[in-house]
Parts: C-alpha cells; sequence; structure tokens
C-alpha cells in the first residue's frame, strides 16, 4: 500500500516538472527568431562555371599505311593469331595420344615429396600420395595437368604442365615441389 503511494507521488512530481518544461514559451520565440535570422544570413555561393573548350579536329595523317578497321588489317590479324593457335595445339597433341600414368590420376596439391635417392646413376624422388610412397625420375608424368618431371635434386623436383589460360589458349607452366621437411 505505502509503494503505491510513492509511486504516484513520484509519478505526479515527474508530470509536473514535465508541464513546467514546456511552459516556457518566450524560450521557443527566441528559437523561431534565431532560425529566422540564421535562413536570411545564409546566401549561396555558385560558382559560374567554365567556357567549354573549342574543339579542333585534326587530320589523319596515316594515308598511305593499312587503315585500323580495313578487312586486310583483320586478315593479318586472323592469320597471326590461327598460328599462335596452332604452336600452342602443338603443345597438347602429343600428350592426348600417350596412355597415362597413375600418377596422373591425382592432383599435384595431393602430392608430397617425402625423399629423395640415387639409383642407378640417376636421381629418384619419393613421393607420398594417399599414404602409398612412389619412386619418379626425370621424363615421369605427375599431376593432373600433363605435369612432365623434368628434374631431380635432392630437396625438389622441377615439372613442366600443359594448362589453358583465361583465353583457352594451352601454355607450358613450370611447378615445384619441395621436399617436406620431418613427414612421417
Amino acid at each position: 500500500m505505502r509503494f503505491t503511494h510513492y509511486a504516484l507521488a513520484a509519478s505526479l512530481t515527474l508530470i509536473l516538472f514535465g508541464m513546467a518544461g514546456c511552459g516556457g514559451s518566450s524560450d521557443q520565440e527566441e528559437l523561431q527568431q534565431w532560425m529566422t535570422e540564421q535562413r536570411n544570413a545564409t546566401r549561396p555561393k555558385v560558382e559560374p562555371l567554365p567556357e567549354p573548350t573549342k574543339f579542333s579536329p585534326q587530320a589523319y595523317g596515316q594515308e598511305g599505311s593499312i587503315e585500323p578497321f580495313s578487312n586486310q588489317k583483320l586478315a593479318q590479324a586472323l592469320k597471326r593469331d590461327s598460328n599462335q593457335v596452332t604452336a600452342n595445339a602443338a603443345l597438347i597433341t602429343p600428350e592426348l595420344s600417350r596412355r597415362k600414368e597413375a600418377l596422373e590420376a591425382s592432383p599435384l596439391d595431393a602430392v608430397v615429396m617425402v625423399g629423395s635417392l640415387i639409383k642407378g646413376g640417376q636421381p629418384v624422388a619419393l613421393v607420398r600420395v594417399d599414404n602409398l610412397i612412389y619412386q619418379v625420375r626425370a621424363g615421369n608424368y605427375l599431376g593432373q595437368n600433363y605435369g612432365r618431371i623434368t628434374k631431380v635434386t635432392e630437396t625438389s623436383l622441377s615439372l613442366r604442365e600443359i594448362v589453358q589460360d583465361a583465353a583457352g589458349e594451352w601454355i607450358e607452366r613450370p611447378a615445384t615441389l619441395q621436399l617436406l621437411e620431418g613427414s612421417k
């Protein structure tokens, strides 16, 4: 009971303070007057636009050369591109006709070099794929991008991959596998 009397008294006090704060109409008149003065004192600054530059056409001085949009220029570009495509296609043709080796089924990032040795006077790399160890040497194929091993050292093996670039052309790309230190 006593609690409700205190709550009622507190609510009435807040209402009285709120009404006392709203009663000052002279403050609002001062605020309106200040806003009117500020609005009248503000003047926009508009910069004039610069004069447009005069266009002066230039004469074409390449009359004797091939026009950039002529059929002759297009024929030259197509001939150059077809020669490039033929050269790039020569990269992949022998790769498609040979039988794939076992290690070409795994992507190159799944292959780990874990050691090397000399066998028959030639360096041999030991690689691990799916917890199986394989011996590879220069000339073997590795990875899914027609990767052919070009060099085996004690700490790495180098290979040449044949991949397609963004335009769909076949290009050579070098890749290297480094020896994994402390492998189990």
